[in-house]
């Protein structure tokens, strides 16, 4: 709670300074906002604004999406936790409020924690309902059932694919065009598991159930079929290991492959 309160505060003093340089971006995000008095609340008028706002989904879906936010601390902790990773591993950020209202990044990851929920509650339809939601404003497809960590950071995000039993954990860092997803039309476990603080760079194909293991790094363009052990980096089609990671790839963002 105390790093939602300190990401609350921050927001808030980003807004009232922009009340001098930029009053119609201030007047915007305030519009936005609305009511919010925290947090949770700016979170949920959020993604209310964003997949919402045109009213041709239910005027129900922005009331259960503000329920679940106000209801599961945990989905905050994590909102919080992700935004602090998209400005710290991010160089084009500008503080929280740039963040926090123009990543689409961040908003499909929260739009995705939402749907997590409701898929857990087995509320199956809506889930899928809210997944192609943001998969039509972020260009982002994130499965309702993907079981994804915190402190994650989605960089650009255009053209994510992260399939329904995938698993991410805590800390890992994706780019755009990165592919989660199966080899085949099997059900059951056929995803890949993503280990904590591993980096997956742009454009690259992780297919079926293996493992990247923590701290791993992934080439951008590669086409992962086999595991990748931890603290390795591999690159190429099919990937192959090229060197070791560094300790906190998915922190520090370096995406060169001789390190």
């Amino acid at each position: 709670m105390a790093r939602q309160n300190r990401i609350w505060d921050q927001m808030r003093a980003e807004l009232q300074l922009l009340g001098s340089s930029e009053p119609a971006a201030q007047a915007y995000l305030h519009s936005i906002l609305g009511a919010a008095a925290d947090f949770q609340s700016a979170l949920a008028a959020l993604l209310s604004h964003h997949l919402f706002s045109t009213g041709h989904n239910g005027e129900a879906y922005p009331d259960i999406v503000g329920r679940i936010i106000s209801q599961c601390r945990e989905l905050c902790d994590a909102a919080a936790a992700d935004l602090e990773a998209f400005c710290e591993r991010d160089p084009a950020s500008q503080g929280v409020l740039q963040v926090f209202f123009f990543s689409k990044g961040f908003l499909a990851l929260q739009s995705y924690r939402v749907s997590h929920v409701l898929w857990l509650r087995g509320q199956h339809l809506s889930a899928h309902m809210l997944q192609m939601k943001t998969s039509l404003v972020c260009a982002v497809d994130i499965h309702p059932a993907a079981r994804l960590g915190q402190g994650i950071f989605l960089d650009h995000a255009t053209g994510l694919v992260i399939g329904e039993t995938t698993v991410v954990e805590d800390e890992v860092s994706i780019l755009h065009e990165v592919t989660l997803g199966g080899t085949g039309k099997h059900r059951g476990d056929r995803h890949p598991k993503i280990r904590r603080g591993a980096l997956l760079c742009a454009g690259a194909k992780i297919l079926g159930n293996i493992e990247v293991g923590e701290g791993a790094k992934v080439g951008a363009g590669s086409v992962v079929l086999r595991d990748v052990p931890a603290h390795m980096t591999v690159a190429g089609v099919p990937a192959r290991t090229v060197g070791f990671s560094r300790l906190n790839a998915a922190i520090e963002m370096d995406q060169a492959l001789n390190d």
